[in-house]
């Protein structure tokens, strides 16, 4: 008798085992779907407001939309977000070429936005943001079209004073000077072309010089200002060459511009400018706004 009443509490603790460990199983399969279908239902409002900003007059392609905020689920009623991000690439800006047209990427990050129902977003629903932040980055060979140098190549070297710098842990550097500009550029007397070819081709023989710059930029009513301060000498790899002392500052003035009024979103105005890698890029904010998907960005006029 007692070694069947022994044999019962060994059954009953096995038994207990057995539906705790069901209990687990099912606990972690609702969390692993109740992920899947908030992933879900987040990608798909993201989708659906990228389609939105795309029928903006300036948005060739689907942007990238990334929406702050985890659970999303009962956040999609409401539409309150700590933070949006939109990357929109292809955008085209004015006074750069007409075949192909030159184009850059243009980001918005709205901070503490009410969007709305995320499922009824549209083109003209009003977004508002405690604070919007913009930036534009313009790619090395767009710069180069910008500057008419075309193998134009823009580089932020690592601070100096920083053991190891420019290492993965890093990321992308950030600079406002001290940027390094590389290109090939005419010498004074020297053609822009040579039966068509720019400076940098093989088959352009007139005098030209291959030469890496150090460079700062900064923003004046709203337009980049690249000044070219000196030839670049720095531990980066970088192209060096014998310019003659007279020819010097013309060639530091081919590597200085003021760029164009660069598109930014929802009509932003670039407040200041940094290197980021090997992209330009202009930056802005403002306070409260209140924006629309289908202003983002603006077409060319016509003839640009």
């Amino acid at each position: 008798m007692s070694r069947i009443a022994s044999v019962a509490p060994r059954t009953t603790s096995r038994r207990a085992l057995r539906i705790g460990a069901w209990l687990v199983v099912v606990a972690v399969v609702a969390g692993v779907l109740t992920l899947i279908v908030d992933g879900v239902a987040a990608s798909r409002a993201e989708h659906r407001l990228a389609r939105a900003l795309q029928a903006s007059p300036g948005v060739p392609f689907e942007p990238d939309v990334i929406m702050s905020g985890f659970p999303f689920l009962p956040k999609s009623t409401s539409g309150e977000f700590s933070s949006l991000f939109i990357s929109a690439e292809g955008v085209p800006i004015p006074d750069c070429g007409v075949d192909p047209v030159c184009r850059i990427t243009v980001d918005a990050r709205l901070q503490d936005a009410v969007i709305g129902d995320t499922g009824e977003v549209g083109p003209e629903t009003e977004m508002k943001a405690a604070g919007l932040k913009v930036e534009s980055r313009v790619d090395s060979p767009t710069l180069g079209r910008l500057m008419n140098i075309v193998d134009l190549y823009i580089n932020t070297p690592a601070p100096e004073d920083k053991i190891g710098g420019g290492g993965p842990g890093d990321g992308l550097l950030e600079r406002t000077e001290g940027i390094m500009i590389s290109g090939t550029v005419p010498l004074p007397g020297s053609p822009e072309t040579q039966d068509g070819f720019p400076p940098s081709a093989a088959a352009y023989t007139a005098p030209k010089v291959k030469v890496s710059v150090s460079a700062k930029v900064f923003v004046v009513d709203g337009r980049i200002h690249i000044e070219a301060t000196d030839f670049y000498d720095g531990p980066e790899e970088h192209y060096s060459a014998d310019v003659p002392v007279e020819f010097r500052s013309a060639v530091l003035k081919r590597f200085s511009t003021v760029l164009p009024p660069l598109q930014m979103a929802w009509g932003g105005t670039a407040k200041h400018a940094l290197s980021r890698g090997s992209d330009l890029v202009a930056i802005g904010d403002s306070g409260p706004v209140v924006v629309r998907p289908i202003q983002y960005a603006k077409a060319l006029p016509s003839g640009s």
